[in-house]
């Protein structure tokens, strides 16, 4: 019975207690699970293969909100706890009110502590309470990369995600896809904001997350925010490398940003050099009124983040909140003059101050 799996944490410590004692291996886990879907499925039955109790914790809508935002979760903890109980891969489920994990794991002391492969030991900030008493953290790689925000995004659009139009630019024909819901984005330099920074960088090898950037992206996704890329290639321009060679270098951002659940809606790029003076290189607004139209952006709502000042401008014109990030050039190109609305360490510092100026918009009840 669903209700039989259903405990309180401190029930399920005084059970994990003679579970130890009767030999059987305790795995533990935790999530959200607003709207269950196959993702959440696989990688239960997976953790559950792993152990021979396994136990969930499902953050209660307080502690969604705490990280998500006030828009999450869309689906009341009282549901959702009954939804992961009805899965057969899980034996018994909690809900807890705390963000993080160590006062869970303190409490049930599993043998394993469980999380999916879209995160690395060192993200993980309670591995350390597992490891004190001799528990083992255990990563299960994603193979289901599916969007709970996605999901919920559509649903409010009225299952038409994008309306489809045939467009005949830049030699070639192709089919560009618009949102029928307007929303904000998130706008992102790329080098020295996403990736190390490397002069004309157009070798795939030398392509490098920063530290804290997958995660930081993929929280302002499942805050809701579209993700787009805007960089200035001008050694395209100068003929130190060419199109294809950019290309190559977004393919391994994206399959590296990917593998950990995140979805690039659109990347942007101004092939030109500084001498030509065009409207599409950064603080030029061309690509940005491209995107605006191409994705259907409120950009009143949106976010501007990056490393140097020419990253700051273009927020500013184009009326955003602009956040300068403690990597890469760190603001001091000295291009441009005044200051940004928060500087933050890195892309998940960013997203989490964005957080905070969510909730404070966010109406009282």
């Amino acid at each position: 019975m669903i209700e039989d799996k259903i405990k309180t944490r401190d029930e399920l410590g005084t059970l994990c207690e003679h579970l130890r004692a009767s030999g059987k291996k305790i795995g533990f886990t935790s999530g959200a699970f607003d709207i269950v879907h196959a993702g959440h499925a696989d990688y239960l039955e997976k953790a559950k293969g792993i152990c021979d109790v396994l136990i969930v914790g499902v953050n209660s809508d307080r502690s969604v909100q705490s990280y998500k935002g006030p828009g999450r979760p869309v689906v009341p903890d009282a549901h959702r706890v009954r939804v992961v109980a009805a899965l057969e891969s899980v034996d018994y489920v909690f809900l807890f009110d705390e963000r993080r994990n160590r006062e869970n794991i303190g409490t049930l002391r599993p043998h394993y502590y469980i999380k999916a492969g879209d995160y690395s030991h060192e993200d993980l900030t309670s591995r350390s309470t597992a490891e004190e008493y001799g528990g083992e953290v255990r990563l299960i790689p994603v193979t289901q990369s599916i969007s709970t925000t996605r999901i919920i995004e559509k649903i409010r659009d009225g299952g038409d995600e994008t309306s489809s139009r045939v467009l005949d630019e830049d030699g070639a024909t192709h089919i560009t896809q618009r949102p029928a819901r307007k929303a904000p984005a998130v706008f992102f330099d790329r080098d020295g904001t996403i990736n190390e920074e490397v002069l004309y960088l157009h070798e795939p090898e030398k392509f490098r997350l920063l530290p804290n950037a997958a995660a930081g992206i993929r929280m302002f996704q499942d805050m809701g925010y579209r993700i787009v890329i805007v960089s200035n290639q001008p050694g395209i321009g100068m003929g130190y490398f060419g199109k294809e060679d950019f290309y190559a270098v977004n393919r391994e951002m994206l399959r590296q940003l990917s593998d950990v659940g995140v979805l690039v809606d659109k990347i942007y790029f101004c092939p030109h050099s500084k001498s030509e003076q065009c409207d599409c290189r950064k603080p030029g607004q061309a690509l940005i009124r491209r995107a605006e139209k191409d994705l259907n952006i409120d950009l009143t709502r949106s976010v501007f983040v990056g490393d140097k000042t020419s990253d700051m401008e273009t927020g500013r014109r184009a009326g955003m909140k602009i956040i300068l990030v403690n990597t890469g050039f760190r603001g001091e190109d000295g291009e441009f003059q005044g200051e940004p609305d928060a500087r933050a360490e890195d892309l998940l510092d960013a997203a989490s101050q964005v957080l905070a100026w969510e909730r404070d918009k966010a109406p009282r009840v």
